[in-house]
């Protein structure tokens, strides 16, 4: 099997329930306190379209380079997650107006780690399912 295709099934099988598990049961009442009434229900489309595209963006800029370790995925995952998450909030905090701080600390501190995570154990699982020739 192609080696990016099992790096991103790799890192998208990591990323999945990692961050279901954030958002559903760890932070779920904090992110309802913060923003509850802005809440609404998950739309699976564009919840599924951001997990296939988040993770392009993993293998295109963090992990699917040929001279990538799990030091150097460590490390850009991190900075990747925490660019494209401080996108995101400090957006949303320029234009919304329930937006908090607290809300925009917890989530980039989130996407740096999840981000960081999951694409070094994707990165790990690859180099073993598929090592580099």
């Amino acid at each position: 099997m192609n080696r990016h295709v099992v790096l991103y099934l790799a890192t998208l099988v990591v990323l999945i329930p990692i961050d279901f598990l954030f958002l559903g049961i760890v932070a779920k009442g904090f992110f309802a306190s913060q923003v509850g009434d802005m809440l609404g229900e998950i739309r699976l489309a564009p919840a599924v379209l951001f997990y296939l595209l988040y993770v392009i963006g993993i293998l295109v800029f963090v992990s699917g380079q040929a001279g990538a370790t799990w030091q150097s995925t460590l490390l850009y995952g991190a900075l990747f997650g925490f660019f494209c998450y401080a996108t995101f909030e400090l957006t949303s905090l320029a234009l919304l107006k329930h937006w908090t701080w607290p809300v925009v600390m917890v989530d980039v501190s989130w996407g740096t780690f999840v981000t960081a995570v999951s694409s070094t154990i994707g990165l790990t699982i690859a180099n073993w399912m598929a090592p580099k020739i």
